[in-house]
């Protein structure tokens, strides 16, 4: 019996060092996760990104455990303990005219590894509370940033005609203005009011859900339009057509069919848009 060997197809592409016989038979899960693990580069970033999400979920142990302060309230006239002997946490100036005052800088040899800011608080502490809310908003945003774009590039997709006009049009309303610029006018017009209402959910203006909306509502055309189109593709094919003429429901076709075929899209994107929308609410 003849021997045939393994010939990749057009979608599959082979890893420098990778032969046919390696990725042969395997799921494209598997393909992946075997290139993965033979990246280095891969691997460090992934242990990196590991500790930043470990320090910034244990802010509070941080916080309250090892630095042994309240990073959210000044500590002008506190004091730490440095190589033995106390010191005050902002400390006169010496050099030049001697005045004013400067906080501790980095030390490890006390509770204030990187230093303190003006105001006697604890960097570091502040640092990890920054992480933790940078990744509750980035994280937050995306998904419902993706949930959104996702619904509506469904009813665009598949009922066409007026409804993808009109939700077309919206996005191309949003998208014409400035992501910064919009989310700024956004947050103007939200943070002057005490209290939001929407039915029965009320959230103050102070509130972390105050930006993840405003930065989630921003970026929906971004992930609105490459899911429409695949929604669009997908609408034309014939398995579609046959269940239309076997009288299929438009919610059994939208949700049991077109839905699991654009998943992989949004599976794609949401990566891209978790790191998208942390970047923005850092700015």
């Amino acid at each position: 019996m003849a021997e045939f060997a393994f010939e990749p197809g057009p979608e599959v592409s082979l890893a420098p060092g990778e032969s046919g016989k390696e990725i042969s038979g395997r799921s494209p899960w598997r393909i992946a996760g075997r290139r993965f693990l033979r990246d280095r580069l891969s691997l460090a970033a992934l242990a990196l990104f590991i500790v930043i999400l470990i320090g910034s979920l244990l802010a509070p142990v941080y916080a309250h455990h090892v630095a042994h302060t309240d990073p959210f309230v000044s500590n002008l006239s506190g004091t730490t303990v440095v190589n033995g002997k106390t010191v005050q946490v902002i400390q006169a100036q010496t050099s030049g005219l001697g005045l004013g005052s400067i906080p501790i800088g980095p030390t490890w040899h006390s509770n204030y590894f990187i230093g303190a800011d003006s105001q006697g608080r604890d960097v570091m502490a502040r640092v990890f509370y920054g992480g933790r809310a940078s990744l509750q908003i980035g994280i937050v945003s995306a998904v419902i940033c993706s949930v959104l774009a996702l619904g509506l590039a469904l009813l665009a997709g598949f009922f066409r005609g007026w409804t993808d006009s009109v939700l077309s049009r919206i996005m191309d309303l949003i998208w014409a203005f400035p992501v910064y610029l919009l989310a700024i006018s956004l947050a103007t017009v939200l943070l002057t009011k005490p209290a939001l209402h929407w039915g029965p959910f009320t959230i103050s203006s102070s509130s972390l859900w105050v930006p993840t909306l405003i930065i989630a509502i921003v970026y929906i055309p971004y992930v609105y339009r490459p899911i429409r189109g695949q929604v669009l593709s997908v609408r034309e094919k014939e398995y579609i057509e046959a269940g239309v003429s076997q009288g299929a429901s438009n919610l059994r076709l939208m949700f049991s069919d077109i839905l699991p075929n654009v998943l992989s899209t949004v599976i794609v994107l949401l990566p891209l848009m978790i790191a998208t929308t942390i970047l923005c609410c850092c700015r």
